[in-house]
């Protein structure tokens, strides 16, 4: 009997639970948003190379979202040597994410980029990233407010606007959106085939895709994840991610 609903699998970031147990923790909004908007069956990996690989999460997920985290992507993956600017890093997801991406590109399987997420997709492709864009000469703090409610760290604060006739400008409807932001790291220079296709008003990179690329490549540096079944901009990033991952479900069966 065939699935009812496709298999996104949602990347799980390394954590301490209660000071004690190490765990693969994935957000509640992130399961939402697949699941109520993007229509699809949300799983959990664990992302690690010494329990998963490139060739069974491929075989057995119909798509991919590469969700935010707190470390970041390490710098020695794009040719740089890794400095305290740079921040907490995880190498087991690394060595998943990263080979990942770029075997969905070759392949056209589906995968959504986010935060995180976002920065893996350039990495993955060649590109780097600034350690801490807040640091840059005429760029804005990127980072999520250190205090307050969840809302008010999820709050839309600035806007980013699209190429004209760009996917994201016919995704949206609107080639300026507002939208939230959380974080320190940015795109230095973009990979290979990274077309960046959305700038926030200090010029950050902040929405990407792969030219050419078979398959739906998007990747927001934002986090549309958040009340995503109601907001404007995060519901046809989902809907579309959703629909591309029915698509590779329906021919791949």
């Amino acid at each position: 009997m065939s699935r009812k609903r496709p298999v996104v699998g949602v990347i799980g970031n390394a954590a301490l639970l209660n000071e004690t147990y190490h765990v693969h923790a994935g957000a509640s909004m992130i399961s939402a948003a697949v699941a109520d908007v993007s229509g699809a069956m949300p799983l959990l990996i664990p992302a690690d190379p010494r329990f998963v690989s490139v060739e069974e999460l491929m075989a057995v997920c119909d798509g991919f979202l590469l969700t935010g985290g707190r470390p970041n992507v390490h710098a020695e993956e794009y040719g740089e040597e890794h400095t305290e600017a740079h921040g907490a890093h995880d190498r087991a997801r690394d060595a998943i994410t990263l080979p990942l991406v770029r075997a969905c590109v070759e392949r056209g399987q589906p995968f959504l980029g986010v935060c995180r997420g976002f920065q893996e997709v350039n990495v993955a492709l060649g590109g780097s990233l600034y350690p801490e864009i807040r640091d840059l000469p005429g760029r804005m703090n990127h980072r999520m407010p250190p205090d307050g409610t969840l809302e008010e760290k999820f709050a839309l604060r600035h806007m980013v606007t699209f190429t004209e006739g760009g996917p994201f400008h016919r995704l949206m409807g609107a080639q300026q959106v507002m939208t939230n932001t959380l974080h320190g790291q940015g795109i230095k220079t973009p990979g290979r085939r990274i077309v960046i296709d959305g700038h926030a008003p200090d010029g950050t990179p902040e929405a990407i895709y792969v030219k050419d690329a078979p398959g739906f490549t998007l990747a927001v540096q934002w986090h549309p994840e958040y009340n995503a079944a109601n907001d404007p901009v995060s519901r046809p990033l989902f809907a579309a991610f959703g629909e591309a991952v029915r698509d590779w479900a329906s021919v791949n069966a």
